[in-house]
């Protein structure tokens, strides 16, 4: 396997990743209350990150002559079933999406830390733009985790 069919296949598991978390803040979005305005345009932006990345990833790959995958991968097929299941049992409240949310952002930052950790050639402005990303979805997770927490500690204090 020549090196940019590997480059390839790395940023193509990045754009499914971020095609996942598109698909799960879509459904954030439509599990959110009318009230949790603030969570909608949160979400919004974090869509429109993940549509960013994806663009970027994808001119990589077109510049290494590959094709781009437009899937989601099996691990957010989990994901959404994993926040669909829950949205089924429990209240879909403030707080339970925010967890799922969470837990998809620990995801996405598990995929970004194995493609840079993984060993594969990527040229330095790969490796750049993939660590940039890495790092700007980690504030996201903050974000949300930041929100999760603030939740918490008011319904704690509402008991």
């Amino acid at each position: 396997m020549e090196i940019n069919e590997v480059v390839n296949d790395a940023l193509n598991d990045l754009i499914m990743v971020n095609n996942d978390r598109i698909a799960g803040y879509e459904k954030s979005i439509e599990e959110a209350k009318d009230l949790d305005i603030d969570l909608k345009a949160m979400f919004r932006g974090m869509i429109e990150q993940s549509q960013i990345y994806k663009q970027e990833l994808s001119a990589i790959i077109e510049k290494n002559a590959g094709i781009v995958e437009d899937d989601t991968s099996p691990s957010g097929k989990i994901y959404r079933a994993w926040m669909d299941i829950k949205a089924t049992v429990t209240d879909t409240d403030r707080n339970t999406i925010l967890e799922a949310c969470e837990f998809g952002e620990d995801t996405t930052q598990r995929a970004y830390d194995a493609i840079l950790s993984s060993g594969k050639i990527l040229d330095e402005d790969v490796r750049k733009l993939v660590e940039c990303q890495k790092n700007a979805l980690m504030k996201s997770h903050d974000m949300i985790k930041t929100q999760k927490d603030a939740y918490e500690q008011i319904a704690s204090h509402n008991h």
